[in-house]
């Protein structure tokens, strides 16, 4: 060895001995977080040679990485390749560096030399398989502020950070460190292309530079320094422009006034993101969480990074409570993302409230602005720029929280709005990501009850604010959310028009098809919240309580009705997405009491269980919540109800019948096609559990004579369903009264709504949700668009004897007594309606 070698291992050795103390001294402080690639892999250790890249070198991130690497068993930067003879005497490259000591500048260089190094040495030697392993580290996962402290201090941004910055950045983000593995890239790869080294050293640059790119805007959102510019973005932009001069024309006003009142909806509706507010906000929220949660469940959000890769985002949860706001916020934030922009509703907009929602990403939108022609220009225009620059968002297309447990239907302005944007400036694909939010108890629980029961919600009040620190007081159990199947939009467009781009190009931005393509989207979003749920111990409770006549059971007979729930819940058709609690029956009894939503009273001949009283109603919330997922064993329980005996192509047919409208209705995950074939599977699993018996004839299905028990359990399994057909039964029997072309749409919600409340009070417990005014529109809605029902010239509704049909087949399941007393209390006229007595 000569002395210069000699010389420059001393040197390396010094280096390296010099790192290793800095690196302990930096992580004895910073606590790194790991994320694998979208394998679910750390890195690369399968002996080939492995060269790291960052995407800017920091002297700190390339320690944090090294520990990672040593902790983990994978080749570390600090040291040379392994496998590459006489080769460079570190494993790491980077794309950008500062020079300069006093003032530090961008280095103007095109292509890293590490990485200029490892490519030629890879074209030259045909037996090394070099692997690129992009790695990003983030410390302090936020998006950037403007201006301020907080910027300098907390967050990580789209600048490369200098010494002191990176320093105080570590110092106050000591927890919030993230060291991102990526894919590998394999240059060997590149090499079998064909490609010369350095245009293969330009193409991997690039797709470095991209991929780092990406990493970054689903981790801490895009660039916004042009934020502040943002509300003169929208007011020039041309469709605002032409909103305000046909305003100004329509109102006889100046164009100034006109722009003003724009200026003025704008400021109204734009959202002032502050990532020291998200950062309090976060504190503040994990306070409140470990006070009113025994803990969140989150279920398949393991993916979320590498999914959101490329795409705009939008976040699409169901709707149940306010808390929904905060806790996608939350986990979002959580799980190494930025929190999106929420779309709320003005009258969250109050003093305070609004202010600090705005800083925590909310935007906001009026409830109706179809006919404001300037507001609607505006707000498409933000919603348009904030989509075209990445900005994630969330907004819930149900419009209103859920006060059923059910999924509303959804409604099309927002879903409208995102699509059009993107058909007219396709600048990345959009991922529509559903989302499921499960809770065991609701801080709006009394409130949902009155507003059922038909008294006008209450507005939001600034003294609201006050409670949620009351809800500290009561336990909530658990949350649980998970997240669905994404749908990507360029999908849906393809299914729905191969050549969509085209046609838009002809067509413009509202081709023939697009009214139907935002109501399958909808659709699909439900269906895929639905196929996503979560069972907890509350919904296996409220499902066989609230099935019985005095919401009460033997302890016995309980345990058993929540295993079959269980059994059936966890074979077969039940969609694989769905989680299930690992509580056993006893366990699931056992938390009813924790929670106390169960109270014991005790017998000789053994102990009796029942509903607290005054939680049964609130309770068909989540009961209702996975009422879906019985649907097709319910549907079978039913058509013994009646009957001991049933054949199976009977079955058949009444499920293929009101498919349709249980698939409206419950957003079930099986087609028209599938239904009969999920029925058997259902079926088979009654039998498994002794509720059925399948004669040996094959097509004929029993219920025992011979044990009683069975039989409750057949009862109690179908009254989740019972409620639906009974409403089903409700609006026929109103038609059929009144006769073809007598009543309108109006007229006839109105007495299908009266008669379910008369029949709730005789015969029910009053349950609101028995005569939601929404499921009957729904119902009604169905029958119109399978041509079950039509309007004549006069508005008057038209029906056929198909309708009759499944009058009759609804009858027979039922039985007579269901049906005459529905037939009795079914109002002949609206006099004689009101006037009829019991």
């Amino acid at each position: 060895m000569s002395k210069q070698e000699s010389q420059s291992t001393l040197v390396t050795r010094l280096k390296l001995h010099w790192n290793l103390i800095l690196r302990a001294i930096l992580l004895s402080w910073t606590k790194p977080r790991v994320q694998s690639d979208a394998d679910g892999n750390i890195g690369v250790n399968d002996g080939r040679p492995v060269c790291y890249v960052l995407e800017s070198y920091a002297l700190s991130s390339l320690l944090i990485l090294d520990k990672v690497c040593e902790q983990h068993d994978l080749a570390r930067p600090l040291l040379p390749i392994r496998g590459v003879p006489n080769g460079p005497a570190r494993a790491y490259a980077a794309l950008k560096r500062l020079r300069g000591i006093f003032f530090r500048r961008p280095d103007p260089r095109r292509h890293s030399a590490m990485l200029r190094l490892v490519t030629e040495k890879t074209w030259d030697d045909p037996g090394l398989d070099m692997q690129l392993v992009p790695v990003t580290i983030l410390v302090g996962q936020r998006p950037s502020k403007d201006s301020g402290l907080p910027r300098i201090i907390f967050t990580e941004n789209w600048e490369i950070a200098g010494r002191f910055k990176r320093f105080l950045s570590l110092l106050f983000n000591r927890r919030k460190t993230f060291v991102q593995f990526s894919r590998p890239i394999p240059l060997r790869e590149l090499a079998a292309e064909g490609l010369e080294a350095p245009v293969a050293l330009r193409k991997v640059s690039r797709i470095l530079r991209v991929h780092f790119k990406r990493v970054r805007t689903a981790a801490i959102g895009p660039d916004l320094s042009h934020r502040r510019t943002i509300v003169d973005r929208v007011i020039n932009a041309p469709t605002v422009r032409a909103a305000m001069e046909d305003e100004s024309r329509r109102s006889a006003t100046t164009d100034e006034k006109s722009r003003r009142q724009a200026i003025k909806y704008i400021r109204e509706i734009a959202a002032n993101y502050s990532h020291s507010v998200i950062l309090i906000g976060e504190m503040l929220v994990a306070w409140l969480w470990n006070r009113i949660y025994n803990g969140i469940n989150v279920n398949h959000f393991e993916g979320l990074q590498h999914q959101t890769f490329g795409h705009e985002v939008i976040y699409v949860p169901c709707h149940r409570s306010h808390l929904d706001y905060v806790m996608m916020s939350y986990l979002i934030y959580e799980h190494g993302l930025t929190p999106p922009h929420i779309a709320a509703g003005i009258n969250l907009n109050l003093p305070v409230v609004g202010s600090l929602a705005r800083r925590c990403g909310a935007f906001f939108l009026r409830r109706s602005f179809r006919s404001q022609k300037l507001y609607s220009a505006v707000f498409n225009e933000y919603l348009s720029t904030i989509q075209a620059q990445g900005v994630s968002i969330e907004y819930f297309i149900e419009g209103t929280r859920s006060r059923t447990g059910r999924l509303l239907q959804p409604r099309a302005g927002m879903l409208s709005m995102s699509v059009r944007s993107y058909l007219n400036t396709p600048v990345r694909p959009i991922m529509f990501q559903p989302v499921y939010i499960g809770y065991e108890r609701l801080a709006e629980g009394n409130s949902y009850t009155t507003e059922l029961s038909g008294k006008a919600k209450r507005s939001e009040k600034l003294s609201d604010l006050g409670k949620i620190f009351g809800l500290a007081r009561n336990n909530y159990g658990v949350a649980h959310v998970s997240l669905c199947e994404p749908i990507y939009l360029d999908e849906l467009l393809e299914q729905q028009d191969p050549d969509w781009q085209e046609t838009i190009r002809k067509q413009g931005k509202r081709p023939d098809w697009l009214n139907t393509l935002i109501d399958n989207l909808g659709r699909n979003i439900m269906t895929n919240i639905n196929a996503s749920a979560d069972v907890n111990p509350v919904n296996l409770l409220a499902l066989a309580l609230l099935g019985t006549p005095r919401h009460a059971m033997g302890e016995r007979q309980l345990a058993r009705q929540v295993s079959i729930y269980l059994a059936l819940l966890s074979n077969r058709p039940t969609p694989e997405r769905v989680t299930i609690t690992q509580k056993s029956a006893q366990e699931v009894i056992a938390y009813g009491f924790e929670m106390k939503i169960l109270q014991r009273k005790e017998h000789a001949l053994g102990d009796i269980i029942s509903l607290q009283p005054d939680l049964a109603v609130g309770l068909t919330f989540f009961r209702n919540n996975i009422a879906h997922l019985m649907v097709l064993p319910s549907l079978v329980a039913c058509c013994f109800l009646e009957h001991r005996n049933f054949l199976i192509s009977h079955l058949h047919n009444f499920a293929t019948i009101i498919h349709p409208f249980l698939q409206a209705e419950l957003f079930i995950t099986w087609s028209r096609e599938e239904i009969t074939g999920a029925l058997d599977d259902s079926i088979e699993q009654l039998v498994q559990q002794g509720l059925l018996i399948r004669k040996p004839d094959g097509e004929t299905l029993s219920r025992s004579k011979d044990n009683p028990e069975a039989v409750m359990q057949l009862r109690v399994l179908a009254h989740s369903l019972l409620q639906t057909l009974h409403r089903y039964l409700i609006t026929i029997s109103v038609l059929a009264r009144h006769g073809s072309g007598k009543l309108n749409r109006g007229e006839l919600e109105r007495l299908c709504i009266q008669t379910a409340q008369r029949i709730s009070m005789l015969h029910e417990f009053n349950a609101p949700e028995f005569y939601d005014k929404a499921l009957f529109k729904g119902f009604i809605a169905q029958l119109r668009k399978n041509e079950y029902l039509s309007t004549s010239k006069d508005g008057k509704l038209v029906y056929d004897k198909r309708l009759e049909r499944i009058s009759e087949d609804a009858k027979f399941i039922l039985g007579e007594d269901i049906r005459l007393e529905i037939d009795r209390q079914t109002p002949v006229t609206e006099a004689e309606g009101e006037g009829e007595g019991d």
